[in-house]
């Protein structure tokens, strides 16, 4: 078993892509830590930290459909390099100024912007480049190991990012973050991947109008990103803002909400180790399944429960949201054709982020007003039941797996 989900790491070009995303995501994993420990010393505030994550964000709702455009133009991996030394270098600035004592919050929304950018160019060209590094029989297990990858990451980096920010401050965190991206560019740089397999120059606008018509001609796709428009505003504002606020207030701090992270991420694990094996034919109907338990340590950390309570419901709910992730990745890349997948997952990048800097910027200030208890059941009642709704689409109870992936359609 472990030899045949390991599989993919005998081919090179993966085997390159999966260790420069691993590098790159351990240092990743500091950072929601560090930023929202960082914001918490300088302000205290709930609404100036949700201003900081929206920040992050604002550029991808912006930018996304570029970057899917020039990732199924260029070379994807030159993409990904490029973005990862652009954020890298936003984290170098960011670790400087908190270091000197000088950082103030337009800065850290200025560098968040940046960094926004820089993921706006990555995430299509990291998507659409699995299927150019593995053979198509293997397509499952190499988006598992991607993922499980960025998972066990988060274990150390989440469970260590904690604890350095409680012991000597956010600073060093976000310098050894940014390390990682530069070290990760290097090994994507190795990579050598065909030039047919980019997508000729055209025309901006055509280019855009197809993978619109990919992406709206599928009940299954525009669904379940309608779906995450509003559990993933949900989700962050909740989790991202109001998280770190409860756990500095009654759970013991940085340490505490590291460990949580930490649990979620070791779900996220077992899930992606479970998909090494578990192939469900109906693959969109488990992975909408799998996603209600992510309101479970929402809703608990608004009574709040004890720290390891609201671990083991984010360990749940990492499981869950990890079987969702494979499982789309996997229906993504057979479903859609290759010269045309970055831009689609862009639009899928685009419908679910949408929403999210509104969610971020506004779980402050509506906590604020109605409490925090009362913001963070709401946003557990968003997420299940817009999952409830989109059960309604035939499509996403029964489409059907492939056995390969699609080969790439005629120009």
């Amino acid at each position: 078993m472990l030899r045949a989900a390991l599989s993919p790491l005998g081919e090179r070009e993966f085997r390159l892509l999966f260790l420069g995303r691993a590098v790159s995501l351990f240092g990743t994993a500091f950072a929601p830590i560090a930023l929202a420990f960082a914001v918490l010393d300088l302000t205290g505030s709930a609404s100036d930290l949700g201003l900081v994550v929206a920040a992050g964000f604002v550029p991808q709702v912006v930018f996304i459909l570029v970057g899917g455009i020039w990732a199924d133009r260029l070379p994807r991996h030159h993409v990904m390099v490029v973005s990862d030394l652009l954020a890298g270098g936003a984290q170098v600035a960011l670790a400087l100024l908190v270091l000197t004592g000088d950082a103030e919050i337009w800065h850290l929304v200025a560098l968040q912007v940046i960094r926004g950018v820089a993921t706006s160019f990555f995430f299509p060209a990291a998507q659409g480049i699995v299927p150019q590094t593995v053979s198509a029989r293997l397509l499952q297990e190499a988006n598992a190991l991607l993922r499980l990858t960025r998972n066990g990451t988060q274990i150390g980096g989440a469970a260590a990012g904690g604890i350095l920010v409680a012991a000597i401050g956010p600073g060093w965190a976000l310098a050894f973050d940014a390390a990682t991206y530069f070290v990760g560019a290097a090994f994507l740089l190795a990579l050598r991947l065909p030039r047919e397999l980019t997508m000729p120059e055209r025309h901006f606008l055509r280019e855009l109008r197809e993978g619109w018509d990919a992406f709206r001609s599928r009940a299954w796709l525009w669904g379940i990103v309608l779906q995450f428009a509003f559990v993933n505003a949900a989700g962050v504002g909740a989790w991202a803002v109001l998280g770190p606020l409860v756990a500095d207030e009654d759970l013991g701090g940085a340490a505490a909400w590291g460990f949580i992270l930490a649990a979620q991420s070791a779900g996220f694990i077992l899930g992606g180790v479970f998909t090494l094996r578990y192939r469900p034919d109906r693959l969109l109907l488990v992975a909408t399944l799998a996603i209600f338990p992510m309101a479970l340590p929402i809703l608990l950390l608004a009574v709040p429960a004890p720290t390891v309570v609201i671990a083991l419901a984010a360990f749940t709910a990492g499981f869950g949201i990890e079987l969702f992730g494979v499982f789309w990745d996997v229906a993504m890349q057979q479903q859609i054709s290759s010269d045309q997948l970055s831009r689609v997952y862009s639009y899928d990048a685009l419908g679910s982020f949408v929403f999210i800097p509104l969610g971020a910027a506004v779980a402050g200030p509506v906590a604020d007003s109605v409490g925090v208890a009362e913001t963070l059941v709401g946003a557990g009642v968003v997420i299940v039941a817009a999952t409830a709704l989109v059960l309604l689409i035939d499509e996403v109870r029964n489409l059907r797996r492939r056995d390969v992936a699609l080969a790439p359609s005629a120009p």
